[in-house]
Protein backbone atom coordinates (compact mmCIF):
# COMPACT_ATOMS: atom_id res chain seq x y z
CA UNK A 1 0.00 0.00 0.00
CA UNK A 2 1.15 3.65 -0.62
CA UNK A 3 2.76 5.43 2.38
CA UNK A 4 3.48 8.85 3.54
CA UNK A 5 2.13 12.63 3.72
CA UNK A 6 3.37 13.53 0.42
CA UNK A 7 1.39 10.92 -1.53
CA UNK A 8 -1.83 10.74 0.68
CA UNK A 9 -1.98 14.87 -0.69
CA UNK A 10 -1.27 13.40 -3.43
CA UNK A 11 -4.61 10.62 -3.53
CA UNK A 12 -7.02 12.80 -2.21
CA UNK A 13 -8.52 15.88 -3.22
CA UNK A 14 -12.16 16.15 -0.81
CA UNK A 15 -14.69 18.32 -0.60
CA UNK A 16 -16.77 18.54 2.77
CA UNK A 17 -19.87 20.41 2.83
CA UNK A 18 -20.80 20.59 6.67
CA UNK A 19 -24.86 19.95 5.66
CA UNK A 20 -23.63 16.11 4.13
CA UNK A 21 -21.67 15.02 7.31
CA UNK A 22 -23.15 11.79 7.42
CA UNK A 23 -22.91 10.80 4.18
CA UNK A 24 -19.87 10.54 1.29
CA UNK A 25 -19.19 9.62 -2.26
CA UNK A 26 -15.79 8.40 -3.57
CA UNK A 27 -15.54 9.33 -7.13
CA UNK A 28 -13.33 7.71 -9.20
CA UNK A 29 -12.06 9.26 -12.69
CA UNK A 30 -10.97 7.15 -15.93
CA UNK A 31 -8.43 5.53 -17.12
CA UNK A 32 -5.56 8.17 -17.96
CA UNK A 33 -7.25 10.68 -15.89
CA UNK A 34 -7.11 12.31 -12.60
CA UNK A 35 -8.69 13.55 -9.48
CA UNK A 36 -9.36 16.98 -11.25
CA UNK A 37 -11.26 15.08 -13.98
CA UNK A 38 -13.19 17.54 -15.90
CA UNK A 39 -15.56 15.11 -17.18
CA UNK A 40 -16.53 14.66 -13.18
CA UNK A 41 -16.55 18.03 -12.39
CA UNK A 42 -20.61 19.15 -12.64
CA UNK A 43 -21.26 15.33 -10.81
CA UNK A 44 -19.05 16.21 -8.16
CA UNK A 45 -20.53 19.89 -7.76
CA UNK A 46 -24.05 18.51 -7.79
CA UNK A 47 -23.71 16.06 -5.33
CA UNK A 48 -21.66 17.89 -2.74
CA UNK A 49 -24.82 18.97 -1.15
CA UNK A 50 -26.18 16.12 -0.62
CA UNK A 51 -22.66 13.89 0.31
CA UNK A 52 -19.25 15.11 1.15
CA UNK A 53 -16.88 14.13 -2.24
CA UNK A 54 -13.75 12.17 -2.26
CA UNK A 55 -11.88 12.55 -5.71
CA UNK A 56 -9.06 10.42 -5.84
CA UNK A 57 -5.94 10.01 -7.70
CA UNK A 58 -6.33 5.84 -8.88
CA UNK A 59 -3.40 4.53 -10.27
CA UNK A 60 -4.57 4.24 -13.30
CA UNK A 61 -4.33 8.02 -13.40
CA UNK A 62 -2.12 10.06 -16.35
CA UNK A 63 -0.05 10.81 -13.13
CA UNK A 64 0.46 7.31 -11.74
CA UNK A 65 0.84 5.01 -14.73
CA UNK A 66 -0.24 1.60 -12.74
CA UNK A 67 2.21 2.18 -9.92
CA UNK A 68 0.38 -0.67 -8.03
CA UNK A 69 -1.65 -3.97 -8.29
CA UNK A 70 -5.64 -3.84 -8.16
CA UNK A 71 -5.77 -5.73 -4.93
CA UNK A 72 -3.72 -3.01 -3.26
CA UNK A 73 -5.74 -0.41 -5.24
CA UNK A 74 -9.43 -1.89 -3.56
CA UNK A 75 -7.54 -2.54 0.13
CA UNK A 76 -6.48 1.57 -0.19
CA UNK A 77 -10.20 2.20 -0.73
CA UNK A 78 -11.04 -0.26 2.33
CA UNK A 79 -8.97 2.13 4.78
CA UNK A 80 -10.27 5.11 3.17
CA UNK A 81 -13.82 3.59 4.08
CA UNK A 82 -13.03 2.52 7.35
CA UNK A 83 -11.96 6.14 8.34
CA UNK A 84 -14.81 7.71 6.96
CA UNK A 85 -17.27 4.81 9.15
CA UNK A 86 -14.51 6.07 12.48
CA UNK A 87 -15.76 9.52 12.02
CA UNK A 88 -19.24 8.91 11.46
CA UNK A 89 -20.36 8.45 8.11
CA UNK A 90 -23.52 6.67 8.15
CA UNK A 91 -23.18 6.23 4.36
CA UNK A 92 -20.25 5.10 1.93
CA UNK A 93 -21.36 5.39 -1.84
CA UNK A 94 -18.61 4.06 -4.04
CA UNK A 95 -18.77 5.94 -7.40
CA UNK A 96 -16.97 5.89 -10.73
CA UNK A 97 -16.31 6.95 -14.07
CA UNK A 98 -15.01 4.41 -16.66
CA UNK A 99 -12.39 2.53 -15.14
CA UNK A 100 -13.45 4.34 -11.63
CA UNK A 101 -17.00 2.71 -12.55
CA UNK A 102 -15.16 -0.62 -13.08
CA UNK A 103 -12.85 -0.15 -9.47
CA UNK A 104 -16.55 0.44 -7.83
CA UNK A 105 -17.62 -2.97 -8.94
CA UNK A 106 -14.48 -4.69 -7.90
CA UNK A 107 -14.80 -3.38 -4.80
CA UNK A 108 -17.48 -4.71 -3.84
CA UNK A 109 -16.91 -8.06 -5.14
CA UNK A 110 -13.41 -8.06 -3.42
CA UNK A 111 -14.27 -6.10 0.01
CA UNK A 112 -18.02 -5.50 -0.07
CA UNK A 113 -18.59 -3.01 2.52
CA UNK A 114 -19.70 -0.16 0.57
CA UNK A 115 -23.27 1.19 1.09
CA UNK A 116 -23.95 1.42 -2.47
CA UNK A 117 -21.81 1.63 -5.82
CA UNK A 118 -22.21 3.95 -8.71
CA UNK A 119 -20.88 2.76 -12.39
CA UNK A 120 -20.95 5.61 -14.79
CA UNK A 121 -19.97 4.81 -18.32
CA UNK A 122 -18.45 1.69 -16.60
CA UNK A 123 -15.00 1.12 -19.18
CA UNK A 124 -11.80 -1.30 -19.19
CA UNK A 125 -12.81 -4.67 -20.54
CA UNK A 126 -9.71 -6.85 -20.09
CA UNK A 127 -11.52 -9.83 -21.58
CA UNK A 128 -11.98 -8.07 -24.75
CA UNK A 129 -8.61 -6.47 -25.03
CA UNK A 130 -7.62 -10.37 -24.58
CA UNK A 131 -10.00 -12.06 -26.97
CA UNK A 132 -8.97 -9.30 -29.75
CA UNK A 133 -5.37 -10.32 -29.57
CA UNK A 134 -4.22 -7.03 -28.08
CA UNK A 135 -2.92 -8.14 -24.82
CA UNK A 136 -2.63 -12.01 -25.16
CA UNK A 137 1.49 -12.11 -25.09
CA UNK A 138 1.12 -9.46 -22.08
CA UNK A 139 -0.83 -10.76 -20.46
CA UNK A 140 0.52 -14.33 -20.77
CA UNK A 141 4.24 -13.16 -20.37
CA UNK A 142 2.82 -11.53 -16.96
CA UNK A 143 0.75 -14.91 -15.81
CA UNK A 144 4.18 -17.13 -16.66
CA UNK A 145 6.70 -14.71 -14.77
CA UNK A 146 4.54 -14.56 -11.35
CA UNK A 147 4.62 -18.66 -11.69
CA UNK A 148 8.14 -18.63 -11.99
CA UNK A 149 8.58 -16.43 -9.45
CA UNK A 150 9.16 -13.25 -11.16
CA UNK A 151 6.56 -10.93 -9.85
CA UNK A 152 9.02 -8.03 -10.53
CA UNK A 153 9.61 -8.63 -14.15
CA UNK A 154 8.75 -5.79 -16.18
CA UNK A 155 6.56 -6.44 -19.17
CA UNK A 156 5.97 -4.42 -21.82
CA UNK A 157 2.22 -4.08 -23.45
CA UNK A 158 -0.06 -1.66 -25.46
CA UNK A 159 -3.09 0.38 -23.36
CA UNK A 160 -6.75 0.38 -25.15
CA UNK A 161 -8.96 3.51 -23.80
CA UNK A 162 -11.97 4.14 -26.10
CA UNK A 163 -9.87 3.70 -28.92
CA UNK A 164 -6.68 5.35 -28.22
CA UNK A 165 -3.47 3.26 -27.78
CA UNK A 166 -0.69 3.80 -24.80
CA UNK A 167 2.57 2.08 -24.47
CA UNK A 168 3.57 0.85 -20.75
CA UNK A 169 6.38 -1.56 -19.20
CA UNK A 170 4.74 -2.84 -15.90
CA UNK A 171 5.62 -5.31 -12.99
CA UNK A 172 4.13 -8.95 -13.89
CA UNK A 173 2.13 -8.68 -10.92
CA UNK A 174 0.67 -5.02 -11.72
CA UNK A 175 -0.14 -6.23 -15.26
CA UNK A 176 -1.93 -9.05 -14.42
CA UNK A 177 -4.00 -7.65 -11.43
CA UNK A 178 -5.38 -5.40 -14.09
CA UNK A 179 -6.06 -7.38 -17.26
CA UNK A 180 -6.35 -11.11 -16.53
CA UNK A 181 -9.72 -11.38 -18.78
CA UNK A 182 -11.24 -13.11 -15.72
CA UNK A 183 -10.14 -10.63 -12.90
CA UNK A 184 -10.91 -8.12 -11.17
CA UNK A 185 -11.17 -6.06 -14.05
CA UNK A 186 -13.92 -8.28 -15.53
CA UNK A 187 -17.07 -6.34 -14.81
CA UNK A 188 -19.48 -9.45 -15.95
CA UNK A 189 -18.00 -11.81 -12.91
CA UNK A 190 -17.58 -8.75 -10.34
CA UNK A 191 -20.96 -7.76 -10.49
CA UNK A 192 -21.89 -11.06 -9.99
CA UNK A 193 -19.75 -11.42 -7.00
CA UNK A 194 -20.71 -8.71 -4.82
CA UNK A 195 -20.58 -9.79 -1.65
CA UNK A 196 -23.88 -8.81 -0.18
CA UNK A 197 -26.83 -6.85 -2.13
CA UNK A 198 -26.05 -3.47 -2.31
CA UNK A 199 -27.82 -0.76 -4.09
CA UNK A 200 -26.80 -0.44 -7.38
CA UNK A 201 -26.75 2.11 -10.15
CA UNK A 202 -25.26 1.51 -13.67
CA UNK A 203 -25.79 4.81 -16.18
CA UNK A 204 -24.56 4.27 -19.40
CA UNK A 205 -24.80 6.45 -22.76
CA UNK A 206 -26.55 6.05 -26.46
CA UNK A 207 -23.24 6.62 -27.76
CA UNK A 208 -21.04 4.17 -25.22
CA UNK A 209 -19.42 1.04 -27.33
CA UNK A 210 -20.78 -0.52 -24.42
CA UNK A 211 -24.37 0.45 -24.50
CA UNK A 212 -25.32 -2.21 -27.00
CA UNK A 213 -24.39 -5.29 -24.82
CA UNK A 214 -27.39 -3.79 -22.51
CA UNK A 215 -28.49 -4.92 -18.86
CA UNK A 216 -27.57 -8.17 -19.24
CA UNK A 217 -23.77 -7.68 -19.86
CA UNK A 218 -23.57 -7.18 -16.47
CA UNK A 219 -26.03 -4.91 -13.83
CA UNK A 220 -28.45 -8.00 -14.58
CA UNK A 221 -25.69 -10.39 -13.00
CA UNK A 222 -26.02 -7.62 -9.45
CA UNK A 223 -27.56 -9.37 -6.27
CA UNK A 224 -31.62 -7.58 -6.73
CA UNK A 225 -32.37 -4.36 -4.32
CA UNK A 226 -35.12 -2.18 -4.68
CA UNK A 227 -32.63 0.58 -5.57
CA UNK A 228 -31.13 -0.76 -8.25
CA UNK A 229 -30.92 0.72 -11.40
CA UNK A 230 -29.93 1.10 -14.84
CA UNK A 231 -30.21 4.34 -16.71
CA UNK A 232 -29.74 5.59 -20.28
CA UNK A 233 -28.82 8.46 -21.33
CA UNK A 234 -28.12 10.73 -24.78
CA UNK A 235 -24.44 11.28 -24.77
CA UNK A 236 -21.14 9.87 -25.73
CA UNK A 237 -18.71 7.74 -22.92
CA UNK A 238 -17.26 11.09 -21.48
CA UNK A 239 -20.58 13.39 -21.49
CA UNK A 240 -21.80 10.47 -19.21
CA UNK A 241 -21.33 11.74 -16.02
CA UNK A 242 -22.27 15.69 -17.01
CA UNK A 243 -25.48 14.53 -19.07
CA UNK A 244 -26.70 12.68 -16.19
CA UNK A 245 -25.85 14.33 -13.04
CA UNK A 246 -29.24 15.07 -11.85
CA UNK A 247 -30.96 11.73 -11.77
CA UNK A 248 -27.50 9.91 -10.18
CA UNK A 249 -28.28 12.93 -7.27
CA UNK A 250 -31.85 12.01 -6.54
CA UNK A 251 -30.84 8.52 -6.53
CA UNK A 252 -28.01 9.06 -4.18
CA UNK A 253 -30.26 11.23 -2.15
CA UNK A 254 -32.60 8.17 -2.27
CA UNK A 255 -29.92 5.77 -0.63
CA UNK A 256 -28.58 7.99 2.03
CA UNK A 257 -32.30 8.99 2.92
CA UNK A 258 -32.90 5.23 3.82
Amino acid sequence: MIRGLATAMLMLLTVWPAQAADCVVILMHGKWGGPKSPHLKVLSEKIEPVCRVEMRNMPWSRLRNYDQTYQDALDDLALAVAQYRQTGSKTVILAGHSFGANAALAYQAAIGDADAVVALAPGHSPANMYQSGLSVRAVDEAKSQIAAGNPGAKVAMTDLNQGERKEFELRADILFSYFDPTGLGHMPGTVARFKRPTPFLWVIGTQDPLFRQGQAYAFDRAPNTPLNQYIVVEAGHAATPEVAAGQVVEWIEAVAAR
